[in-house]
């Protein structure tokens, strides 16, 4: 079962977590694993992708964050750092940098850590329930958490605080994303919708769903333009929305079990989906 997923920013390697105990380094061009690494805990959940391509980290059901050096004098990949502190299993990671990088925890909060002392910077405090998901905005100054108190919230990494929280789902939020262009915010719940919330009019502006669905949302994704969202469901279906108009424009159906993770590279040219099936599957 694969359960995440994150594009490396050259829009060519992705890592993929799967619950066989290890974290894969894929060349999606040759499909060719570039590593392998073996895992301490099976029990992945996230998995990312540092922006400088140096580093990859995952975790779990462990409750801690392990980073992974892919750029060693030796040629083998081995941990660099494993980040202990949270009181609930890991539901995401990203990185901010080399040195920086975020949590979301099943204990409600998200924690901001120095890889390099494997310290904890800050603690976001807000959520009142199991925080699982979250996304840095495109100028890695804010990141958005999306929980199962069934609220999203905006927070200033630097200042520590939350500035923004939108309510309307009626469940857990299991997915989020930032728009392009970092001025909204989508998410995706197990209330079967996906919203989309205006950052600068902080309000609900789209709602996606249509009475033949009727599961759960596992993650969200927009296109490079921000005009089509994609959001992978339960029912093994990843479907396209037209973001502005409100409407299902597409399907991808190929999957025979849940679609777990997704996501678009940076240069748009493509979409990868990962599932239970085993499968990790790129569309272009």
């Amino acid at each position: 079962k694969i359960y995440a997923m994150h594009w490396g920013t050259d829009s060519r390697l992705l890592v993929s977590a799967s619950q066989d105990g290890k974290l894969i380094v894929w060349d999606s061009y040759s499909t060719n694993k570039v590593s392998a690494i073996p895992l301490k805990s099976s029990w992945v959940m996230t998995c990312c992708y540092a922006p400088s391509g140096n580093c990859v980290a995952c975790g779990g059901l462990d409750n801690m964050c392990s980073i992974y050096n892919l750029k060693t004098r030796e040629g083998n990949v081995k941990v660099n750092r494993e980040l202990v502190g949270h009181n609930g299993y890991l539901s995401c990671c990203r990185f901010l940098n080399d040195n920086e990088i975020i949590t979301s925890s099943g204990d409600t909060t998200c924690v901001l850590w120095d890889i390099e002392t494997g310290r904890e910077k800050t603690t976001f405090l807000g959520h009142s329930g199991d925080v699982m998901s979250l996304a840095v905005s495109p100028d890695f100054s804010l990141f958005i958490s999306g929980a199962c108190d069934a609220t999203a919230k905006l927070w200033d990494i630097r200042q520590a605080e939350c500035r923004q929280t939108f309510l309307g789902h009626e469940s857990d939020i299991n997915a989020i994303c930032f728009f392009p262009n970092g001025n909204a915010i989508c998410t995706g719940s197990d209330d079967a919708t996906c919203r989309l919330y205006d950052l600068r009019a902080d309000q609900e502006l789209t709602c996606y769903s249509c009475d033949s669905i009727i599961c759960g949302i596992t993650s969200v994704a927009f296109s490079r333009s921000g005009r089509l969202l994609l959001a992978g469901y339960d029912d093994f279906n990843c479907n396209i929305w037209d973001s502005l108009k409100g409407e299902r424009c597409g399907v991808l159906s190929g999957h025979d079990n849940r679609v777990s993770c997704l996501g678009v590279p940076e240069n748009g040219m493509a979409v990868a989906t990962g599932s239970w099936d085993s499968f990790l599957k790129i569309w272009n």
